[in-house]
């Protein structure tokens, strides 16, 4: 019996001994501290953002935000939702513009949703960073102010469902 425990601790010993090589390697000496480990709990714990998931998400939030705004009165280039896959993205460089139009309105008129549209503006041009516009694309695509002018409730509607076709794919 007492032979069992011998070997017991033993494997233990050896254990602990394979952690503490493992620990103090290069790779982990991070771990060494309270907060290492506190960080590392914290990155293995969030949950990773899924391949699909849509650049634009942050944009539909702000969206939902002003969509109810009355004191935001323009009229607005309002792209079609219906275009077609490859206009998609001058079309949402259409509604991103067409948020600047909103953004300067809202700083004239001290709107209370001002905070929001620039962040759509922001987080908007954000968006549209990595993408570079192919000239053949854009050349069969309408330029923005080709659409109709629509009032701004018209416009949030377009874009929101434009975003949600968007982050569909």
């Amino acid at each position: 019996m007492e032979n069992k425990t011998k070997k017991t601790h033993l494997k233990s010993i050896s254990l602990q001994y394979q952690l503490y090589t493992l620990l103090s390697s290069h790779f982990f000496c991070f771990l060494k501290n309270e907060m290492g480990l506190i960080i590392f709990f914290l990155c293995a714990s969030v949950p990773k953002t899924a391949a699909g998931h849509c650049k634009w998400a942050e944009v539909l939030k702000d969206l939902e935000q002003i969509k109810t705004s009355k004191d935001i009165d323009v009229s607005l280039y309002t792209a079609n939702t219906n275009e077609d896959e490859e206009c998609q993205e001058p079309v949402m460089r259409c509604f991103v513009l067409e948020m600047n139009v909103i953004l300067h309105e809202c700083r004239i008129k001290n709107c209370s949703k001002t905070q929001d549209v620039l962040n759509i503006w922001k987080n908007g041009n954000a968006s549209l960073e990595n993408s570079k516009l192919n000239s053949t694309t854009s050349a069969k695509c309408k330029e923005c102010e080709e659409y109709e002018e629509k009032n701004f409730t018209e416009f949030i509607q377009s874009f929101v469902k434009v975003i949600q076709r968007e982050c569909k794919h």
